[in-house]
């Protein structure tokens, strides 16, 4: 009865229409919208501060290939939780 996803789909837009009212649709989509245009923003602030910080790191040639691969994955791991840090930060603030 309820096997493809666009019936679950329908059923959901009635119980929406139902218990939120159609007035309150444009802006649960208005919402979702911002939400998502926040979303591609946070990502490509990160994406551009991570090729900055690839770029400024120095290059590390007197090292073996292990150690340069233990390095680089320290850096990432550390640039990562920078990164998920910021990510918090921005939730916090876009939830005023």
């Amino acid at each position: 009865m309820l096997g493809s996803a666009t019936d679950i789909i329908i059923i959901i837009i009635v119980a929406v229409v139902l218990f939120a009212g159609a007035n309150k649709i444009p802006e649960l989509f208005h919402s979702m919208g911002r939400a998502v245009g926040e979303y591609k923003k946070g990502k490509v602030e990160s994406e551009m501060e991570l090729s900055k910080m690839v770029q400024e790191s120095p290059p590390q040639s007197a090292s073996s290939p292990a150690a340069q691969r233990d390095d680089k994955a320290k850096q990432l791991e550390s640039q990562i939780a920078e990164l998920q840090r910021q990510l918090e930060e921005l939730k916090k603030g876009s939830g005023k």
